[in-house]
This record gives C-alpha cells, sequence and structure tokens, in this order.
C-alpha cells in the first residue's frame, strides 16, 4: 500500500498536484479546485500537528472500526465521502491557485520530517505512524482523482 511516508509517493503526489490547474473540474462533490486545495491543507495542517481539531463524535464511535477497513488493502477512498466539519470548505477561496498549491505540496514534504510513532488523523483520532502513512496517502489521491488528476 502507498503510504505517504514513502518519497516516492510523495514526488508522484507533487507531480499530480502540479498538474492541476484553473481548468480542473472536480467529477464529484461540491467543492471547486481551490476549495479542494483549501481542505486538503486544513487536513494535512491537522495531521501534522498545526491544526487542532475535535474528533466528531461519529469518529469516537466508528471511527477505529473504519479506520482498519481503510488500512487493510489499497481500496481507493469512495466518491463524496462527508468531510469532518471543521474541514469543509464552503465559502469562497480567493488565493491563487499556484500559491495553493506550492502550500499543500509544502506540506506533503513536511511528512518526512515527521518521527512521531503516533498521529492524530481528523475523523480517528489517534493512529500508529504507519496507519496515518496510508490514510494520509489516500485522502490526497482521492481529492486528486476528485479532479481527474
Amino acid at each position: 500500500m502507498k503510504s505517504i511516508f514513502d518519497n516516492a509517493v510523495r514526488n508522484e503526489l507533487t507531480n499530480r498536484i502540479n498538474s492541476l490547474n484553473e481548468m480542473s473540474k472536480a467529477q464529484w462533490g461540491k467543492m471547486n479546485i481551490n476549495q479542494m486545495c483549501r481542505h486538503c491543507i486544513l487536513w494535512d495542517e491537522s495531521v501534522l500537528g498545526k491544526r487542532k481539531l475535535k474528533q466528531p463524535v461519529l469518529g469516537w464511535f466508528v471511527g477505529k472500526i473504519i479506520l482498519r477497513s481503510l488500512v487493510k488493502d489499497d481500496t481507493p477512498l469512495k466518491d463524496n465521502l462527508p468531510a469532518v466539519p471543521e474541514l469543509k470548505v464552503t465559502e469562497v477561496v480567493n488565493s491563487d491557485l499556484v500559491s495553493e498549491k506550492k502550500r499543500w505540496i509544502s506540506l506533503i514534504n513536511q511528512y518526512q520530517e515527521l518521527s512521531n510513532d503516533r498521529l492524530i488523523l481528523p475523523f480517528f483520532g489517534k493512529v500508529k505512524k504507519e496507519e496515518a502513512g496510508y490514510v494520509a496517502y489516500k485522502h490526497a489521491d482521492h481529492h486528486l482523482k476528485q479532479f481527474n488528476v
């Protein structure tokens, strides 16, 4: 399975992010390209410990069960999954796409420096580093596929 802690995987994600452009259209969901990038930035900031989020109540009850199903194989995330409320980006994002992509890529590259054995994922709470690596890749992959890259 692909992990964001693998250098080749980070390079793949970086190339895919760089291929996004203003003409990229969502295959599903309500976010436009800038909103999706901002959502992914917020998500990665929370995993990297730069943003504190409260774990949703539903995550307390079923988070670990869902996590086990996500990290058992390389099945991609399903379309139209709900976002953690604090990570929903519904407002208009006025920043330019080039800046958003650079910011997102910078965060992805910061995963190589993480030494924590346990991380906090927005819906799942505390997880092992290995699990976080798989889910972080799947999250980025999910949104890049959303915009057909």
